[in-house]
């Protein structure tokens, strides 16, 4: 849960507030039908104080950026913890149930279970995931029912627990020792949240009615009837799970708890899973293989890197710890942690989108925030006892994803700097200063606007360019889907005889990009067709209004009254007008006014589109090698120079990243200054 909602904070705070450091945001984004949710209005001053407080002060974002990626780190370390801690514990029940089952046997089951849950990753869930239902209703039941059991049994007594007076007695009487104990509590919540850590794609009644009719309910009555166990039998405490099971049923609950763990430990690795993929389409994390496992449901993916690395440090901290108490207290101080930011997160929802009353802002962090505290004091007394687990994780993956957002930033900046003037393209004329031959060169860049540099490259260093240049940029804006009619943007590059455009193609972070490259060029082609005969159709209406307003001046001139009768010419420069005015403008003109097909130069601009694309494309690839400067100081050049140009090179690059095919591209290296 906790892991789902800090992925949908990020992205709404990256939505409302342009508080990206990548500066690729353009206005065109905001129009996509499903990024229109409720923006802060102009009468609320204090979210649209935050909003510029926000977007204004560089070390804000920084500083967001920061807790941000802490929190993602965090949950892919509990993506390594769930499965130790959740399959040691089921297994460990055999500890007293077969003799001469001890530690080193416990350790080995559990490996093995764990490389076989790691090894069906690549096959995904949607073969098993109808089993996941039916096998947590029945884990959970079985929970209530064996709670409920040992309660009458042994002590119905244990139900004044539920006083909270017991709760200041209990840390009266006790002192430190109760609050050292609240370490072992949060494995109380953490239990829960990890086996709905993956619940994104359910509806918030559902997880609410789950939690509070199942799930609450079977828990505190396991735990109540353990009290009990306990009350008649102290000595069970390190074995009380299994001890206070009904010997009849042991095996049946020992498979279902098995299962359940197995369950709990595939959510966790699916939300690591997908906390990178989207990582990796804010530019925050390198680009890594993405396998989508299913046809149907768009979530399913399998990123095999992750996989292994997962599988390898689980089974590396079950190796070496070899026992459920110190991965307990690594596991406790990741979810205190993650729980934490995700308080800060939603606070700042509360100011900036929700909106508010500010008394209620404030108290919802000083409430669930002091708790938090409370319960981060006392797992961090843990940080000697392997407590220190979970921070060393977080701080590998904060280092890897601030570095590579921090060199993708700075190559970003240097393309813009770096990109070419117009006057230069006007100086080459038409021909580019070389010859055309018939063919679509698509070339891929990161540039929303402006000639990218290395397109100068392919000039000096090609003996032709293709006769139509479409200059793609694939861009992921912070909203989850993009619907397919809304996917590409055009804007013409140059005068018409240049051939020249430029096609940002958007993706929302959980779009998933399964199209190959003949049916991406079949869509690129159909839509910059449409985007020629709506620019040819607008020029026309632009020309037909500017006709009717100076006869509309000639007419008014002898009584001196000469208002332009829709508003000015002015708004009217704009090559591509919105749809509503493109509406208003075209009520009252002859139809002939709005037909493009009438006009030569469209027709001689499809027939050159249809024989440029009939004679194949070619994709033009930069091979960018980033560099710090000379006069940058020494962390710098060690960031970019190393550890950045490390992450790069081994990184998934080039055609395979673009999904594009290698005996259609064409690569050219080029070294960024940064």
């Amino acid at each position: 849960m906790y892991s789902w909602c800090l992925r949908r904070m990020i992205m709404e705070k990256v939505r409302y507030a342009n508080v990206n450091l990548l500066p690729n945001r353009q206005p065109a984004d905001e129009h996509i039908s499903s990024f229109k949710l409720k923006l802060p209005t102009p009468e609320l001053e204090r979210a649209l104080g935050i909003k510029e407080i926000l977007e204004h002060k560089p070390y804000l974002k920084k500083l967001l950026l920061l807790l941000v990626l802490m929190g993602t780190s965090m949950i892919i370390g509990d993506g390594i913890l769930t499965p130790a801690i959740s399959v040691m514990s089921a297994v460990s029940g055999l500890q007293g149930k077969i003799p001469g089952f001890g530690t080193d046997a416990l350790v080995i089951t559990s490996i093995v279970i764990l490389i076989g849950l790691f090894s069906i990753q690549r096959f995904g869930t949607s073969k098993v995931g109808f089993t996941f239902a039916p096998a947590l209703a029945l884990w959970f039941f079985s929970l209530g029912v064996i709670g409920l059991y040992n309660m009458i049994k042994y002590d119905m007594s244990v139900l004044r627990a539920v006083n909270p007076f017991y709760i200041y007695l209990f840390f009266k009487k006790n002192g430190a020792n109760a609050w050292s104990s609240l370490g072992g509590c949060v494995l109380c919540i953490t239990g829960a949240e990890a086996m709905f850590a993956d619940l994104g794609h359910f509806s918030v009644p559902s997880i609410q009615i789950a939690f509070t009719v199942v799930v609450f309910p079977c828990l505190l009555l396991a735990y109540m009837g353990q009290a009990a166990f306990l009350m008649k039998h102290p000595n069970a405490a390190p074995r009380i799970f299994y001890d206070s099971v009904p010997v009849p049923i042991f095996w049946p609950v020992f498979v279902i708890a098995t299962f359940a763990a197995v369950i709990a430990s595939q959510a966790m690795i699916s939300a690591s899973f997908s906390c990178v993929k989207q990582a990796m389409a804010l530019g925050c994390f390198p680009r890594l293989k993405i396998v989508h496992t299913s046809k149907k449901l768009m979530g399913q993916i399998y990123i095999p890197v992750i996989n292994y690395f997962l599988m390898v440090m689980c089974i590396v901290v079950v190796a070496v710890f070899r026992s459920t108490t110190e991965i307990a207290n690594a596991y406790g101080i990741a979810e205190v942690g993650v729980m934490l930011v995700s308080t800060v997160l939603v606070t700042l929802v509360m100011l900036l989108i929700w909106q508010t009353n500010l008394a209620f802002a404030l108290a919802f962090p000083l409430v669930f925030g002091s708790i938090e505290l409370i319960y981060m004091s006392a797992v961090l007394s843990k940080i000697t006892e392997g407590g220190w687990l979970p921070l060393a994780f977080a701080s590998i993956f904060l280092c890897i994803m601030y570095t590579w957002n921090y060199g993708s930033v700075l190559k970003y900046q240097s393309e813009v700097r770096g990109k070419l003037s117009m006057d230069v393209m006007y100086d080459l004329g038409s021909t580019l200063g070389t010859v055309r031959v018939p063919g679509i060169g698509l070339l891929y860049n990161e540039l929303v606007q402006g000639i990218p540099s290395v397109f100068g490259q392919f000039l000096l260093n090609l003996p032709a360019i293709h006769s139509t240049v479409v200059f793609v940029c694939i861009k992921y804006v912070p909203i989850p889907v993009v619907p397919h009619e809304e996917r590409f943007l055009f804007r013409r590059v140059c005068p018409k005889d240049y051939h020249m455009f430029r096609c940002i193609a958007r993706y929302g972070y959980k779009d998933v990009r399964k199209e190959d490259h003949r049916a991406f060029e079949m869509l690129l082609v159909e839509s910059l067709e449409k985007f020629l005969r709506k620019e040819a159709q607008e020029l026309a209406l632009e020309r037909s209004i500017d006709e009717q307003d100076l006869d509309s001046v000639s007419v008014r001139s002898s009584d001196d009254f000469a208002v332009p009768e829709f508003g000015g010419i002015e708004e009217l420069k704009e090559p591509l007008m919105q749809q509503s005015e493109r509406r208003l403008f075209s009520e009252g003109l002859p139809a002939s006014t709005m037909s493009g097909e009438e006009d030569p130069s469209l027709e001689y601009e499809l027939s050159a589109l249809r024989e440029a694309s009939g004679s194949g494309f070619t994709y033009l690839l930069g091979q960018g090698d980033v560099r710090a400067t000379k006069e940058s100081v020494f962390l710098k050049k060690l960031v970019v120079n190393y550890f950045y140009a490390f992450l790069r090179r081994n990184c998934r690059g080039g055609a395979a990243t673009m999904k594009v095919p290698h005996m259609n591209v064409i690569e050219v290296g080029m070294t960024y200054m940064v």
